[in-house]
């Protein structure tokens, strides 16, 4: 999806402008893959924009940072503020931020712990990931033919930079196919995640999600899909599940930040339940919608304003 341009970048400390926000060609993390990032979003509420659940954003990237072994060189409080600043200066009432920690230029080699360690904060306005058409009546899926990583080769709770390379060459294999997205198996064969969201499964009344131990990142929107599901009265448990299961599921849906909530109409062309998003889909999907945009008084602490 092109990205639309917008006025200031932080980095390292500084709003820069958008066009004078590069790198050296010698940067490690181009050449390595050895970052972290964040993908955020804010929305429009009655009080200005506020960004959607940003420390616990936040406190993921620095655990992501821990587990490459990366020292961020400021505060997740610094980050935070950083954040909202971004937000305010290019004055967007809704957007995509995206939180960058790379090793930048000075050491090259596959040892990356003498590098320099930089952090960038860019913002842009960005519509809905899978499409409006998608998160309306849902999208079509693939298993992916690429396994998620095994956790002994790389960590898959760590959203770090290149370990995507897996999600991309998944993406690409389901849209030269013809479908919206792609769905990977861990080594063992259960079912992981989507290339960017987690995934869920209605069958008998329950909520099925995959836990961490199937190489499921640990998801910000999933984490409110849950207690959302929970707080309607909903069955919400995290157990294997295998491709099967999506096959005979009665709905299915797939959450992510830049996605959001989006139904599941059919997984390897086999027709969820009837192929339009079931009920319980449904009802999350508009709490979820509203929640974001400080709607829902229990959910108020979630949004965090830019000021």
């Amino acid at each position: 999806m092109p990205i639309t341009k917008t006025e200031k970048i932080w980095m390292d400390g500084e709003l820069v402008d958008w066009d004078d926000a590069r790198i050296h060609i010698l940067t490690h993390t181009l050449h390595y893959g050895c970052g972290v990032f964040e993908g955020i979003r804010a929305y429009p509420t009655d009080s200005g924009p506020a960004v959607f659940r940003l420390t616990d954003h936040i406190t993921r990237l620095f655990n992501s940072a821990k587990i490459f072994l990366i020292d961020v060189p400021f505060t997740p409080a610094e980050i935070v503020e950083a954040t909202k600043t971004t937000v305010r200066v290019n004055g967007l009432p809704e957007c995509y931020i995206r939180p960058l920690v790379y090793l930048g230029y000075g050491e090259m080699g596959l040892n990356p712990l003498y590098a320099p360690v930089n952090v960038s904060i860019a913002a842009w306005p960005w519509g809905s990931y899978l499409g409006d058409e998608g998160v309306a009546n849902g999208v079509r899926m693939k298993i992916s033919s690429w396994r998620r990583h095994d956790p002994n080769a790389m960590p898959p709770a760590a959203k770090g930079t290149g370990m995507y390379i897996n999600s991309s060459m998944a993406k690409m294999e389901a849209l030269k196919a013809g479908y919206d997205e792609a769905i990977l198996l861990s080594p063992q064969g259960y079912v992981s995640e989507c290339t960017g969201e987690n995934i869920f499964v209605v069958r008998g009344g329950r909520i099925l999600t995959p836990p961490t131990s199937a190489g499921a990142l640990e998801g910000i929107t999933q984490s409110s899909v849950v207690t959302i599901a929970k707080d309607l009265g909903y069955d919400v448990e995290a157990v294997n599940i295998l491709r099967s299961d999506l096959y005979t599921a009665d709905e299915a849906f797939l959450s992510g930040t830049a996605a959001e909530v989006v139904p599941i109409a059919s997984v390897d062309d086999r027709v969820v339940g009837d192929g339009t998003p079931g009920p319980m889909t449904r009802r999350i999907q508009e709490v979820y919608h509203a929640a974001v945009r400080g709607e829902v008084d229990r959910y108020k602490d979630w949004v965090e304003h830019v000021g």
